[in-house]
């Protein structure tokens, strides 16, 4: 029982190193798979040996794909995509419903761009429909950023519900397919809750009207926005589906095609050909170079705390976590509600979704047998669970939340009571549907 007290206290260690000494989760989570290593009595040379194969497993799985997402949104991002996505919603939802073109826009946007990049650019479209509907900018600052949160949690390429799909083997294909099952009405409940929060803000001279028609003759065509998105998609799905033991595809040269296209990394590579064809021709080439350095760069902070993670994971399997819990717990049947109540635990107390997860995913890996998620459904579902736990809730120790408060000019106040609360009924909405979704697949 003491390798449970161990593992207790690496987690506080985490989270107090983070939230409270500010010190980079990268640096913590290999600190604290040396402490475990040491504390449950693996040589020195073990413990290397182990950080190091656990670090470049999940690196060799992983690493390529998130830096392909970020090149991916990037160009999405620098291209005017985003915008071209919500001006068409809007002119097919229309202006009194532009809340919830919003909140699609959100969902759709956060598969390749990070939420908090993603909120920065729309929030000028947000302040231009809130000046022209009427509507509290508060309504459109949730109604956007629950829709980007969703994304951002549970569907891949985004780096966190990949890199937890990595350290349990989940198909992300599933993962996917799944996530987006879930992502539409958990993003739709952070929607109703935004029309409850009508508070009118002050007035701000910086609104940009960026939803007039000339802007939008500007920006690439639709089809050519959403082809990096959803190609990728596609492809994995399709690989899911063809590699499937009923061979719905059957056999043959078609099948192996779709095998090889529809691995990630030829997927999302196919992604970036369509992403670089948004690029206007008045765009130079060192600026384009110059836009990957910086996508790479941004990949790179994450890549590494996700092999850190990788790192801690492999530590915890040699501490045979798994068949501790299956001896001394196996007649509590947590099952999806372990890994939720973890990452909800430390989203909320130092604050990163992304490393929730990660840090979760590391502990929840070795104990899938024992709380029965080792089938393929079961571990896509894990996923999710670890992403739903992760964005409950978002509070003042999370960079999102305060993005999401100063572009929209909230108070702290009114951010707590109308973001914050709509991520705590996000989470429990979501976590809900994955335990229907788990009884439906028994």
């Amino acid at each position: 029982m003491h390798v449970l007290f161990i593992i207790l206290v690496a987690l506080i260690f985490i989270v107090v190193a983070i939230a409270k000494f500010k010190i980079h989760p990268f640096i913590i989570l290999l600190l604290a798979a040396v402490m475990v290593g040491f504390l449950i009595g693996l040589e020195p040379q073990e413990i290397l040996g182990t950080i190091s194969q656990g670090f470049g497993n999940t690196l060799s799985s992983i690493g390529i794909i998130i830096a392909f997402g970020s090149i991916i949104g990037t160009f999405l991002e620098k291209s005017g995509g985003t915008k071209k996505i919500a001006s068409t919603l809007l002119r097919i939802i229309g202006t009194k419903k532009s809340p919830l073109a919003m909140n699609i826009t959100g969902m759709i946007v956060s598969i390749p761009v990070f939420c908090d990049s993603a909120f920065i650019i729309l929030s000028s479209l947000n302040k231009a429909l809130s000046k022209k509907t009427g509507i509290s900018l508060v309504v459109f600052a949730v109604a956007l950023s629950s829709g980007l949160y969703v994304s951002h949690v549970f569907i891949p390429p985004t780096p966190g519900p990949l890199a937890a799909a990595a350290a349990l083997e989940a198909n992300i294909g599933l993962v996917i397919l799944l996530g987006i099952v879930v992502a539409i009405p958990t993003a739709l409940v952070g929607y109703f809750w935004a029309l409850r929060c009508n508070t009118p803000l002050p007035s701000t001279e910086d609104i940009t009207p960026d939803i007039t028609a000339e802007s939008t003759e500007e920006l690439p065509s639709l089809l050519a926005v959403v082809a990096p998105i959803l190609i990728p998609i596609l492809l994995i799905a399709l690989r899911s589906i063809a590699s499937y033991p009923t061979a719905p595809f059957g056999t043959g040269t078609l099948v192996d095609v779709l095998v090889f296209i529809g691995h990630p990394i030829p997927a999302l590579f196919i992604g970036i050909l369509f992403a670089v064809a948004l690029v206007d021709k008045t765009t130079s080439g060192q600026e384009r170079l110059g836009w990957i350095s910086t996508s790479l760069q941004d990949a790179g902070v994450i890549i590494l705390i996700t092999g850190a993670g990788g790192a801690l994971g492999n530590i915890l399997r040699a501490a045979e976590l798994g068949n501790l819990i299956e001896t001394h717990f196996s007649e509590i049947q947590l099952g999806l509600f372990l890994p939720f109540i973890l990452a909800a635990i430390l989203k909320t107390a130092q604050g990163s979704s992304t490393v929730a997860i990660i840090t979760t995913a590391t502990i929840i890996a070795p104990l899938t047998p024992s709380l029965g998620l080792d089938t393929e459904i079961a571990k896509a579902l894990a996923v999710l669970a670890i992403g739903a736990g992760s964005m409950t809730v978002s509070h003042i120790n999370d960079s999102y939340f305060w993005v999401v408060s100063q572009f929209s000019g909230m108070t702290t106040k009114t951010t707590l009571n109308s973001h914050t609360l709509a991520t705590f009924f996000q989470g429990i909405v979501a976590i809900t549907l994955l335990y229907i979704l788990q009884l439906a697949f028994k």
